[in-house]
Protein backbone atom coordinates (compact mmCIF):
# COMPACT_ATOMS: atom_id res chain seq x y z
CA UNK A 1 0.00 0.00 0.00
CA UNK A 2 1.19 3.23 -0.93
CA UNK A 3 1.96 5.45 1.93
CA UNK A 4 1.91 9.65 1.80
CA UNK A 5 3.89 12.57 3.28
CA UNK A 6 1.56 15.49 4.73
CA UNK A 7 3.00 18.43 6.19
CA UNK A 8 1.64 21.78 7.20
CA UNK A 9 2.67 24.54 5.87
CA UNK A 10 0.68 27.63 6.32
CA UNK A 11 -1.30 28.29 9.79
CA UNK A 12 -5.09 26.77 10.12
CA UNK A 13 -5.32 30.46 12.13
CA UNK A 14 -8.40 31.93 10.35
CA UNK A 15 -10.04 29.37 8.47
CA UNK A 16 -13.45 27.56 9.37
CA UNK A 17 -13.39 25.28 12.63
CA UNK A 18 -14.00 22.47 11.10
CA UNK A 19 -10.44 23.12 8.68
CA UNK A 20 -8.81 23.48 12.30
CA UNK A 21 -10.26 20.49 13.53
CA UNK A 22 -9.01 18.45 10.19
CA UNK A 23 -5.52 20.01 10.85
CA UNK A 24 -5.93 18.71 14.11
CA UNK A 25 -7.30 15.26 13.96
CA UNK A 26 -4.50 14.72 11.50
CA UNK A 27 -2.06 15.19 14.21
CA UNK A 28 -0.18 18.03 12.75
CA UNK A 29 0.17 20.98 15.50
CA UNK A 30 3.43 23.28 14.04
CA UNK A 31 3.95 24.32 10.92
CA UNK A 32 6.97 22.52 9.12
CA UNK A 33 5.79 19.35 11.06
CA UNK A 34 4.73 15.96 8.88
CA UNK A 35 2.86 12.85 9.24
CA UNK A 36 3.46 9.67 7.50
CA UNK A 37 0.19 8.38 6.50
CA UNK A 38 -1.52 4.86 4.84
CA UNK A 39 -2.68 6.24 1.34
CA UNK A 40 -6.71 5.14 1.79
CA UNK A 41 -9.93 7.16 0.46
CA UNK A 42 -10.41 8.70 4.28
CA UNK A 43 -7.30 10.38 4.62
CA UNK A 44 -7.66 11.33 0.85
CA UNK A 45 -11.30 13.47 1.76
CA UNK A 46 -9.22 14.98 4.98
CA UNK A 47 -6.14 15.92 2.81
CA UNK A 48 -8.25 17.49 0.01
CA UNK A 49 -10.56 19.21 2.15
CA UNK A 50 -7.55 21.34 3.46
CA UNK A 51 -5.67 20.81 0.77
CA UNK A 52 -4.48 24.76 0.96
CA UNK A 53 -2.97 24.50 4.26
CA UNK A 54 -1.01 21.61 2.97
CA UNK A 55 2.31 19.71 1.08
CA UNK A 56 1.33 15.95 0.51
CA UNK A 57 3.81 13.71 -1.55
CA UNK A 58 3.80 9.90 -1.88
CA UNK A 59 6.71 7.91 -0.58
Amino acid sequence: MARLKVTLKKSPIGAKKDHIATVHALGLRKIGKSIECDDIPQMRGMIKKIEYLLSVEEI
